[in-house]
């Protein structure tokens, strides 16, 4: 590989991660519109948000878990955040994988969140 071939090379993938950064910022955003029914606080707030995944080719991987595992929106929510995802952030597939470890509790919460609920 010459040095024009490895520049471009490094570039072309300084521009994936770009992209990719660029993708997950998009979702953030859509993260914060979606509420948890129960409490007036986004789902991303309330760090439900456990990990967002960007693959190269534009998928999005998210895992996320919820307050308790009994929660009555364990089977709406999941499919609700993939189907905002694909729809307002504009990627062509996107996963929830709902997780429960860790497991989560109030500190998980973003300042935001404990001030909007009373919590500080």
């Amino acid at each position: 590989m010459n040095a024009a071939e490895s520049t471009s090379s490094a570039s072309s993938a300084s521009s994936t991660g770009a992209d990719s950064e660029a993708v997950k910022e998009k979702v953030i955003s859509v993260l914060q519109t979606v509420f948890d029914p129960e409490i007036p606080v986004s789902i991303y707030e309330l760090g439900l948000i456990y990990d967002i995944a960007v693959q190269p080719s534009g998928a999005v991987h998210i895992k996320m878990t919820l307050t308790a595992p009994g929660c009555p929106e364990a089977v709406s929510l999941p499919p609700q955040v993939e189907w905002r995802v694909k729809e307002e952030a504009g990627v062509p597939e996107c996963k929830v994988e709902v997780v429960w470890e860790p497991t989560w509790t109030p500190e998980k919460m973003s300042e935001a969140a404990r001030l909007q609920l009373g919590m500080m």
